[in-house]
């Protein structure tokens, strides 16, 4: 990776004032109910870590260096498969094709809110910092949590939390 172990984990954008590119920025926060543009950031930084390991391989394939090169393929299309962020079926040149909100759909908050346990995006945010919703039993308060494809289905209220309760004003709304 080309980000050492003393850096931020993310890019900020080279220039740091193109209008289009800025408005793009605010309405993937909004829609996906991201803290700030840094979680943004740190997510396309996740997407190009994976585009870079696609191109790599490929490149490793094409040159036929590697022996190995079927098998390090298979896992890594394997991984992103099993995290969400590909689909059953394709492949590793499929990678290149992916976009951030491919990477955005897989956090806890996202798939909170999209199994309808929380009305907004901020709210599903709210609902996983303050410990609200658990993952396969699990306590996650980490709104960023990659949920893994086997692990959707886990995704609900904490059984000991009082929006576990169909009546709850909060999921009132949600109800109707």
């Amino acid at each position: 990776m080309a980000l050492g172990d003393n850096t931020k984990g993310y890019e900020t954008p080279n220039h740091p004032f193109q209008g289009e590119r800025i408005s793009e920025e605010s309405s993937l926060v909004d829609r996906y109910g991201l803290q700030n543009k840094e979680e943004l950031w740190r997510a396309q930084s996740e997407l190009r870590g994976y585009r870079r390991e696609a191109r790599d391989i490929l490149a490793e394939q094409a040159q036929g260096t590697a022996a190995d090169d079927a098998v390090e393929s298979a896992e890594f299309v394997a991984h992103l498969q099993r995290i969400g962020v590909l689909d059953e079926g394709d492949e590793l040149g499929d990678v290149l094709l992916l976009d951030v909100t491919d990477v955005l759909e897989r956090r806890l908050q996202t798939v909170a809110y999209r199994k309808g346990l929380a009305n907004t995006p901020d709210q599903a945010r709210q609902f996983v910092t303050h410990g609200h919703v658990v993952v396969d039993g699990r306590r996650v308060q980490a709104p960023s949590y990659k949920v893994e494809v086997a692990e959707q289905s886990t995704v609900q209220f904490d059984e000991h939390s009082p929006l576990a309760d169909e009546l709850h004003p909060e999921r009132a709304e949600a109800n109707e």
